[in-house]
């Protein structure tokens, strides 16, 4: 949802209209509020964009409590997307759809999160590959694989699509390799949600309402969607101790170990507990970009599910490998300090070269 808004935001701040196409496929349950493109528009700019990961156990059995914990959390995130994405009139629940009726615009944009992860469904979805309409243009920005190969059988499948774009940009290392091997060259750009400034992230903050009221306390955030056990429970509890301070939770389940849990927390108040904390403890690629962009302290978990290459790829180019940890850390890296200085060098070049691979597209329209 973040991304949605940083890129829709950024190019609304460059002139452009923004949209999003509304696109809420059958395989994608309970999707009351998830929007399968984000559509931005100079004239009219299409892209799109995938919200998941609430939702992957929908089909499970649930007690009361939970059913209303996940409304809540839906509702916060429904609040968001009413108040802040631009959406198209028509919604779509299909490529169909989108082939028969396709939003008329100069530019289609795809991206940016797993959109192209083939262990998906999404990921074999010709709609995230564009095919559908007519615009003078296709990109793809900040896209993502997610994986370092793709699913057996779909190879064929995903190089034929991927003919249809006119650039290609990604954010990970790793899916330029991949994207190489399918016979396309292709460039690696920020996240979306680099393209906003600090300053533009604390302003919406201040305007929305969002600012966590406890910002004068000290604690550390865990950011942890793994609904098994993890490994993050006992690296929380040993910094608390060594730097004496409180634990504060933002995950899918209450945490017993932290001391509040913001389960039902929004887009927003995510930003703004980051914001405030002293030290993040994650394993979340966004949990990383967001602590990235407030100079935080912070460490990235290695995931039981192997999908660490985003983050690993992130790390390893800003020279930061050291804060990819595991329950083993050393307790001097604990309690090491980030060194910002060449990170935000290299960043801020970074984020030049994307907001210019933007610009020489939409151009490329003109």
């Amino acid at each position: 949802m973040l991304q949605a808004f940083a890129l829709v935001k950024y190019l609304q701040s460059q002139g452009h209209d923004v949209e999003v196409i509304d696109y809420r496929p059958d395989y994608m349950p309970g999707h009351k509020v998830d929007p399968g493109f984000v559509s931005v528009g100079f004239f009219s700019i299409f892209g799109i964009r995938h919200l998941y990961g609430w939702y992957k156990k929908m089909q499970a059995p649930k007690r009361k409590d939970e059913y209303e914990l996940e409304q809540a959390r839906r509702d916060a995130f429904e609040l968001f997307f009413n108040k802040y994405i631009p959406v198209t009139q028509k919604q779509y629940t299909s490529i169909r759809q989108l082939r028969a009726n396709p939003p008329e615009a100069d530019l289609y944009i795809a991206g940016s999160d797993q959109i192209w992860n083939t262990n998906l469904k999404n990921g074999r979805d010709a709609a995230f590959y564009l095919d559908f309409g007519t615009p003078r243009r296709k990109i793809s920005y900040a896209a993502s694989f997610a994986t370092q190969n793709l699913k057996k059988g779909y190879t064929g499948i995903v190089r034929r699509r991927l003919a249809r774009f006119d650039a290609i940009s990604l954010r990970e290392r790793t899916g330029l390799s991949l994207l190489k091997s399918l016979g396309y060259d292709g460039i690696e750009v920020v996240d979306p949600v680099f393209l906003l400034e600090r300053q533009v992230w604390d302003d919406v903050l201040n305007a929305d309402g969002s600012e966590f009221q406890g910002e004068n306390e000290d604690y550390i955030l865990t950011y942890d969607f793994e609904l098994r056990q993890s490994i993050i429970e006992p690296i929380a509890l040993r910094l608390a101790t060594l730097l004496k301070c409180r634990i504060y939770s933002v995950s899918p389940i209450n945490r017993e170990y932290a001391e509040k849990s913001f389960v039902c927390c929004s887009p927003l108040k995510f930003v703004s507990l980051i914001k405030h904390a002293r030290c993040i403890i994650s394993n979340s690629f966004h949990g990383t970009a967001f602590s990235m962009i407030y100079g935080k302290d912070f460490f990235v978990v290695k995931r039981k599910d192997g999908l660490n290459s985003r983050m690993q790829d992130l790390l390893n180019y800003y020279g930061l490998n050291e804060r990819l940890i595991d329950e083993t850390i050393d307790q001097s890296v604990l309690l090491s300090k980030i060194d910002y200085k060449p990170v935000v060098a290299l960043l801020s070049q970074d984020i030049v070269k994307s907001k210019s691979y933007l610009q020489y597209q939409i151009d490329a329209v003109e």
